[in-house]
């Protein structure tokens, strides 16, 4: 409870809106959870930002959906406030202008933590210059590495003061799709929708009540894999331990840091950054004696990025999108 987390993506179906031919209704496990300042940064696009692709509502689930409400399935932080910001339209693109003016937005509106689970491969200054502009006013920002399969990390999450959070899949190793690094910082659950490790007979994709692909009218219940499905669990746990008080970045980054559980026993490598986040131990750490009564803040080249997610499951059929 207290913690604001800015969602930057394709918006959250949080409310229900008709809108230029277009129905939205808000997703059932998403009832009860509080929702500040929604805006929409991309032309022609649903106001408020709202969803009408999927993504960015599976990611706010991950984060903040309702909890031991008899409905689904749970977040990381239900407590927390959301901050919806639409960024990416229902097809999954968006301009890099519109995504620095959210990051800017949502770190002037009051939001402890940012979600940004999209990147591209190029750097951009203007986007560096966002991302800097909120860690000097006091917000995390959490980003997906990117899922490209590759040894760099992609952008936002390589610029100074983002945390890049790669995916794992069940067994705890790196997901085949993740990217990793020397700018990585932590893992965290992404999924790999390929497999069923725990023999429960689903894929084992990470699970959160959506709205259907593109149809924000209708919701069901959608395994999704990727960085994007990663980095939405660190930013719950940021905003856990934002709601202890503790809320400057870099302390939020070494709390997460000092008590992630590294597969290999060392304190940092390009596999898996300082190991795979640990809710509980982070949050007993931030209120601990060394951080008890931190309350203060200190004082691209390419004209789109690409949400970081790949796969999902619906009522156990299979689809595969890669969206530009």
């Amino acid at each position: 409870a207290g913690a604001i987390v800015a969602v930057i993506d394709t918006g959250v179906a949080y409310k229900d809106l008709d809108w230029e031919g277009v129905r939205v209704r808000a997703v059932p496990d998403l009832a009860g959870i509080e929702f500040v300042d929604g805006e929409t940064f991309v032309d022609k696009s649903l106001p408020e930002g709202l969803d009408d692709h999927a993504h960015g509502t599976h990611v706010a689930g991950t984060i903040a959906q309702a909890t031991d409400n008899g409905l689904g399935v749970a977040g990381v932080a239900h407590h927390a406030k959301i901050m919806p910001l639409k960024v990416l339209g229902s097809t999954g693109g968006g301009s890099v202008p519109g995504i620095a003016a959210a990051i800017r937005y949502a770190a002037d509106k009051g939001a402890h933590v940012i979600n940004m689970s999209l990147g591209g491969p190029l750097p951009s200054r203007v986007m560096a210059k966002a991302v800097e502009y909120a860690h000097e006013k006091g917000t995390t920002v959490i980003c997906a590495a990117g899922n490209e399969k590759r040894s760099r990390v992609s952008y936002p999450a390589a610029y100074d003061g983002a945390v890049a959070i790669a995916a794992t899949d069940f067994s705890g190793g790196r997901s085949f799709y993740s990217n990793w690094g020397k700018a990585l910082d932590m893992s965290a659950p992404g999924g790999d929708t390929r497999n069923d490790q725990n023999g429960d007979g689903h894929p084992d994709g990470v699970l959160q009540n959506t709205i259907k692909i593109q149809q924000p009218s209708e919701n069901d219940y959608l395994w999704f894999q990727g960085t994007s499905m990663a980095s939405p669990h660190a930013a719950g746990v940021a905003a856990l331990i934002a709601s202890t008080g503790v809320t400057n970045p870099v302390e939020v980054e070494r709390i997460m840091k000092q008590t992630a559980i590294h597969p290999n026993r060392v304190e940092w490598d390009k596999d898996f950054g300082a190991g795979i986040i640990d809710a509980h131990a982070a949050v007993t750490a931030a209120k601990g004696a060394d951080y008890r009564g931190e309350r203060g803040v200190l004082a691209l080249l390419v004209s789109a990025l690409s949400i970081l997610g790949m796969a999902g499951v619906s009522r156990g059929q299979a689809w595969r999108t890669a969206i530009i």
